[in-house]
């Protein structure tokens, strides 16, 4: 427990430690009227589910910088041997596709690539939307090519035994033909699932082999452009443009790579990218983090972006019912339980403070958490013992809810959508001059 203690309680949310759950520190909260609460005993397997949760998320505070105790400094040295040995791979597999040892595929039509350096947290979905949407509206037809990151896979029998009596590979999940939703988001994962609800008319294909999701995409949908969500570290599909996204209030961690930072592969590799995208901007110009692109991608095209948030929708309530949507100002003095599952919590919180809300208290879970019905029981008991008027969470924690859950309080999501600010008008005019450079905007 004193390894697993809960750090936060300061205030200060440039550092902070993840809070544990209210059980892992013996809180007991009263539940709200008309909830189910559960009670959790030792080595029940949510109470076991719980532990590896907590460990998880300490190793994400010692990665992150947030911790510095004497058992986060040695857990951190065993990080950094691990990520030398990462480094070591990661730079072992760039030197085989270069030397055409491995090989990568064309697949003969446009492949755009949104992806990043780090693990999570930098915004490629509102991005990947963005550009599927752009390029829809232009005529084009879309597919997203997806690896599903912990969306739930057919059992390992179903796979062996469809090996061993088929001899075809299984297609890829479709998650939309472009007409309709077809997988919720247990078996698409969050990202491909909101990107199918967004964007109508858009093929959303979920597969670990992208080379085979695309060709899929092609010979069965008719998809002269392809998007990989998520993509700049494949390497197996040739012809493409990388779109390299930057979080410009945390652009490379501490430096390290995985595990020991946030790092996928080195800073230099920037040069790979066709344009860069610096996300979560307010503004202000980072001449170091400039210099540093230049440095590795000498006179490579830098669009400067910010995230803004744009409505509150209400779970669980249709659309055109009274109180389905707020608008912002409904936030401004109102006491709210802020609960999310993503790579940056810190983020999303400050954009609730930003806009007036009183956030009475706050539970963060891993990214891509899978809620249980016993977390909802905590929060909402949290948020009654809290005072709380209601629960605000993000659009991907959302769509891992239930939709039949009934709430004993109003809770809704915050809608973000993404801004250019800098180094082009919009995103319409951005897709022009990237994927339509010869005719430009007007193709």
């Amino acid at each position: 427990e004193g390894f697993l203690r809960d750090g936060d309680g300061t205030g200060n949310e440039e550092f902070v430690a993840h809070n544990a759950c209210p059980w892992a520190h013996g809180k007991q909260f009263t539940p709200c009227a008309g909830s189910t609460f559960i009670r959790v005993t030792a080595m029940s397997p949510f109470w076991i589910k719980k532990q590896l949760n907590a460990l998880e998320l300490y190793t994400v505070d010692v990665i992150l910088g947030r911790r510095a105790d004497t058992g986060a400094v040695i857990y951190g040295a065993f990080l950094q041997v691990l990520s030398w040995l990462f480094n070591g791979i990661a730079q072992a597999r760039f030197w085989l596709y270069r030397k055409r040892i491995l090989q990568d595929q064309p697949l003969g039509c446009l492949v755009v690539v949104v992806g990043n350096l780090t693990v999570g947290g930098t915004g490629k979905t509102p991005v990947v939307e963005k550009f599927a949407r752009a390029l829809h509206d232009r005529g084009r037809r879309v597919a997203i090519l997806s690896r599903g990151y912990k969306s739930k896979a057919p059992p390992f029998w179903k796979k062996w035994w469809r090996r061993f009596t088929q001899a075809a590979e299984p297609p890829p999940r479709i998650v939309s033909d472009g007409q309709r939703v077809l997988l919720d988001s247990e078996q698409a994962g969050d990202e491909p699932f909101m990107l199918a609800r967004n964007l109508p008319g858009v093929i959303v294909l979920v597969d670990k082999n992208r080379v085979k999701a695309g060709a899929y995409a092609i010979k069965k949908f008719g998809c002269d452009t392809l998007i990989l969500d998520d993509g700049f570290q494949y390497l197996p599909l040739k012809g493409r443009l990388n779109l390299l996204l930057v979080d410009k209030t945390n652009p490379f961690g501490n430096g390290h790579l995985l595990p020991r930072g946030i790092l996928r592969e080195p800073v230099k590799h920037l040069r790979r990218a066709s344009y860069v995208f610096l996300t979560k901007s307010n503004g202000e110009r980072d001449a170091e983090l400039e210099a540093t692109i230049e440095k590795y991608n000498p006179g490579v095209d830098i669009i400067e972006c910010a995230h803004r948030p744009q409505y509150l929708r209400r779970f669980g309530t249709p659309i055109e019912a009274p109180g389905a949507r707020e608008p912002l100002e409904w936030l401004k003095g109102r006491r709210v339980l802020a609960f999310s599952g993503i790579a940056t919590p810190e983020s999303f919180e400050k954009f609730l403070r930003d806009l007036g809300a009183l956030i009475v208290a706050r539970e963060r879970f891993l990214d891509h958490y899978r809620y249980a019905n016993e977390d909802f029981a905590a929060l909402f008991a949290m948020a009654q013992a809290e005072g709380a008027e209601c629960l605000i969470t993000t659009e991907k924690d959302a769509v891992r809810i239930p939709e039949d859950y009934v709430c004993p309080l109003p809770l809704y999501y915050l809608r973000l959508e993404i801004d250019i600010i800098r180094g082009a008008a919009d995103f319409d005019e951005a897709v022009g001059r990237i994927c339509f450079p010869q005719s430009g905007a007007q193709t």
